[in-house]
């Protein structure tokens, strides 16, 4: 050790490692007894390989708009780290290191948030005791990270519900609802690459965690320095309990109701679809599901396996060509209607359709979005349920970097549209605020309630949840998850391409169709990457950059608006204060948007590009979505080259 930390301190004198990084290093070292970690760090420091330390080093993971996330396979793998699984793609053990999904943060994480929850249930029920469910995906580590997880909150205290095995993001959000935990933890690094994993923490709601126990929880994991602890004695250790099939038939059972209109899924000659759940958790519950309703589900047999490899595709987010691209082939061979897929954890959820031509189409996050906000709009009214005397208590929910048709569709029929900031966290709280609002009689049984009993009480008491998603492949139709659904959003968008082929219409005509009713809006997303300790410090010093010196014209168009949501000050439509993000929207003479961001969970800097044209018609349709994209593409390109110029 006394020989490693001259090596370090060496290191640190010639600046070729941070000083801060060198107290990460002596902190993990000294907070573990693990031999890999020594070994490990030693390796590293004997080959000179500075930047892979810093990498690992630079700063401890914290609460971003997912909870944690981060590699856990290095980029260099160390034989320590390899162990017996020298040249496999997943070694024995994961990556060492402060900024690192490991054993080390788990078990810190874990103990902060047990100690939360204790002093937070203590404030409400002293003679509680706190219970956490725990979920995870197909990654590489999931399982042994999520056994820990529960290992340590045992032990700690602290009663856990533990999935038999891979689960999904939003079964984990409904698994809480329904055991009444006091929190959940879900191991995921929902669709980052293969060499990612991540820690997200929900509350007793069902959400993801927000202020003020985000802030709260942090502080108590960055108070502990080591992973390891004192258990309880025996007789004071907690209960762990196993999830499996019973609960997956509840959380089934309550997907079925997404439904709107049952005539128009029965019918066995309908709508044929292919499922790939891209080798994650997807298909458990989705499949069967869609089978019961009546859906034609035909699946890709080759990315069925649970692999954390993801072996074949080249990254498992589906609103990827590539993820998507065997499932495509055997729609055609199949010809099949619609194609449906779902990432590791089965949270976002990507859509092609055979179009007009006949040719299968990929659809953007905001089409989706767009097409299921249209529909379910529109059968609810159809129904009687939503009518002219309560329609004003619906509402859609929606991030500020999601499409405005959205917003065109709800204001024209009536709905209030919520716009919330990045991260479906916000549109749970949001929900969490509708049900607070009922009468406390309802507020005490809600959570046992039928579907059609809380549409009820909402509609009469509070607000009813339509529907809310964001661009990034993230959907929900009901309260009863509090997190973006992929099991949900197959079900509903799976009913639309029903509904469409029910008049004739392929999903691109119908698309169109809504263009003309509420304008023509296209949308392009783009982003940079700038990895490690140095790509942190130039996405830094980009951001700040449009804060310190914001652009004047951007491509040739005058920059009439910016809104700074770093500053504070802005207000949703319900009255309520948006939280401070490092955001800002630039609004162009042109009628063009332009949003950038930093984000939360990825070394990337985001940027959301908008156009829209309120003057279509059947005839000019097609011109005003060519000169659309154009304006977009140029805007990017424009966008590009000025990043390139301030990130230096």
């Amino acid at each position: 050790m006394s020989d490693l930390r001259e090596i370090l301190e060496h290191a640190a004198g010639e600046e070729r490692l941070p000083a801060t990084s060198v107290a990460n290093i002596l902190q993990l070292l000294s907070g573990g007894n693990n031999p890999v970690y020594t070994a490990a760090i030693e390796e590293l420091a004997e080959n000179k390989a500075w930047t892979e330390l810093n990498d690992r080093f630079y700063k401890t993971l914290s609460f971003g708009t997912g909870g944690l996330r981060g590699r856990t396979i290095g980029k260099i793998v160390t034989r320590a780290e390899a162990g017996r699984e020298v040249g496999s793609v997943c070694p024995e053990f994961p990556c060492v290191g402060t900024n690192a999904m490991n054993f080390y943060n788990i078990s810190r994480a874990t103990q902060g948030l047990v100690r939360y929850i204790k002093e937070y249930l203590a404030r409400k029920d002293p003679a509680g005791t706190p219970s956490l469910a725990i979920a995870h995906d197909t990654r590489f580590f999931s399982r042994q990270f999520a056994q820990l997880a529960a290992k340590v909150a045992v032990e700690n205290g602290c009663n856990v519900f533990l999935f038999e095995s891979s689960r999904s993001t939003p079964e984990l959000s409904f698994a809480v609802r329904h055991t009444n935990s006091t929190a959940g933890i879900v191991i995921t690094a929902s669709h980052n690459p293969l060499h990612d994993n991540g820690y997200k923490v929900y509350f007793s709601d069902g959400g993801q965690v927000v202020e003020p126990h985000a802030s709260a929880i942090i502080g108590h994991v960055n108070a502990i320095l080591s992973e390891h602890y004192l258990p309880l004695p025996k007789s004071e250790q907690s209960k762990l309990t196993v999830l499996g099939e019973d609960l997956d038939e509840v959380y089934k059972a309550r997907l079925r109701t997404l439904i709107l209109r049952p005539e128009l899924v029965s019918n066995p000659s309908g709508v044929k679809i292919v499922f790939t759940a891209i080798h994650g958790a997807g298909g458990i519950i989705s499949v069967p599901v869609l089978r019961d309703l009546g859906f034609n589900v035909t699946t890709v047999t080759e990315q069925d396996r649970p692999d954390g490899s993801f072996p074949t595709v080249k990254s498992p987010n589906p609103e990827n060509s590539d993820a998507l691209a065997m499932a495509i082939a055997l729609a055609e061979g199949e010809r099949a209607d619609l194609v449906i897929g779902t990432d590791p954890d089965a949270d976002r959820l990507g859509v092609a359709f055979r179009d007009r031509s006949g040719k299968m189409q990929l659809v953007s996050g905001n089409q989706i979005g767009s097409l299921l906000a249209f529909y379910r709009i529109g059968a609810l009214k159809k129904r009687g349920i939503l009518n002219d005397g309560n329609k004003h208590r619906a509402v859609i929910i929606k991030t500020v970097v999601t499409t405005d048709l959205q917003k065109s569709i709800a204001q024209r029929e009536g709905v209030r549209c919520v716009e919330t900031l990045t991260g479906f966290k916000y549109i749970g709280a949001k929900l969490a605020k509708y049900e607070a609002a009922l009468p406390e009689e309802i507020r005490n049984s809600y959570r046992s309630l039928f579907e059609e009993e809380t549409r009820s009480a909402r509609l009469q008491n509070s607000s009813f949840y339509v529907f809310g998603g964001e661009e990034s492949y993230g959907y929900s139709g009901a309260d009863f998850v509090r997190d973006k659904d992929g099991n949900g959003a197959a079900i509903m968008f799976a009913e639309v391409a029903a509904y469409a082929k029910s008049t004739g219409k392929t999903l691109d005509q119908l698309l169109d169709q809504i263009y003309l009713e509420y304008g023509c809006y296209l949308e392009k997303s783009g982003f940079l990457i700038f990895e490690g300790a140095e790509g942190a410090g130039k996405i830094r010093r980009l951001v700040d950059s449009y804060y310190a010196q914001p652009p004047k014209e951007i491509d040739g168009s005058e920059v009439v608006k910016a809104d700074d949501y770093s500053a504070g000050g802005i207000y949703d439509v319900e009255g309520d204060v948006l939280p401070k993000e490092r955001m800002t929207i630039f609004q162009l003479a042109d009628e063009r948007r332009v949003a950038v961001r930093p984000s939360g969970t990825e070394p990337k800097i985001k940027f959301y590009l908008f156009g829209k044209s309120s003057k279509v018609s059947a005839d000019s349709l097609d011109k005003v979505k060519a000169d659309l994209a154009a304006g977009l593409e140029s805007l990017w390109a424009w966008l590009q080259e000025d990043a390139k110029q301030r990130a230096g």
